[in-house]
């Protein structure tokens, strides 16, 4: 359980604050990759005053898409994957050196989205790091330049920035933190995640959480 010493910031988004209590909001499940073109994971660790969420820093590269953006440790489907819980962890694997045994317990579902820039349906997990699990680190300078933790309370401070959309350079709203910048899909999931409301264009409903009444299935 996360305890907030004096001083501490503030936790924004009505979700809870404890670790175990914002996972337990989702159901353990593994859907068909037919179902979605790639996934992705939010990682959840237990920081000093607060939760905090692992992000990479994707590499520069002319091919990607998402060059050099600020993202959840994902990629897309692969033939050998059975399930979009499989595509997460190679992904995790394959980019920031994790496996099930650094994770408490099994991948939780969230919510399959739509990341509307790439025209993708992305499948979203989220698992816990354990106290003695592997610390990520950047295990593909092709793919990612950088691993870092963001803390919850930094959603809470969000500014203007442009940057090149669907709809050609435009203002978006961003929350940087120690000089990455985080916007669009990967802000939007995290904002719903801890129920922190944005003005981001395309918000939409993205999921809505179990509630502790309701069964995981």
């Amino acid at each position: 359980m996360t305890s907030l010493g004096p001083g501490a910031p503030s936790v924004p988004g009505t979700a809870p604050e404890e670790l175990d209590a914002l996972l337990a909001r989702f159901p353990v499940l593994a859907p068909p990759v037919s179902t979605a073109g790639a996934a992705v994971v939010i990682v959840l660790r237990e920081g000093r005053d607060e939760v905090e969420t692992l992000l990479i820093e994707r590499s520069v590269r002319s091919e990607d898409p998402a060059s050099g953006q600020v993202a959840f440790p994902g990629g897309h489907v692969s033939d050998a994957d059975g399930s979009l819980a499989a595509t997460a962890l190679r992904e995790l694997e394959e980019e920031v050196g994790l496996t099930r045994s650094d994770f408490i317990g099994d991948l939780r579902y969230v919510d399959t989205v739509l990341a509307v820039r790439f025209g993708l349906k992305v499948a979203v997990f989220a698992t816990a790091l354990a106290e003695e699990g592997t610390p990520p680190t950047a295990r593909s300078e092709e793919e990612v330049a950088h691993v870092f933790w963001l803390p919850r309370s930094a959603l809470s401070t969000t500014r203007s920035i442009e940057r090149e959309t669907m709809r050609g350079p435009s203002e978006v709203r961003a929350t940087v933190f120690e000089g990455h910048v985080l916007w669009g899909f990967t802000r939007r999931v995290l904002c719903q995640f801890f129920g922190v409301s944005t003005d981001d264009a395309y918000i939409g409903p993205v999921f809505v959480p179990h509630s502790p009444a309701e069964p995981d299935g």
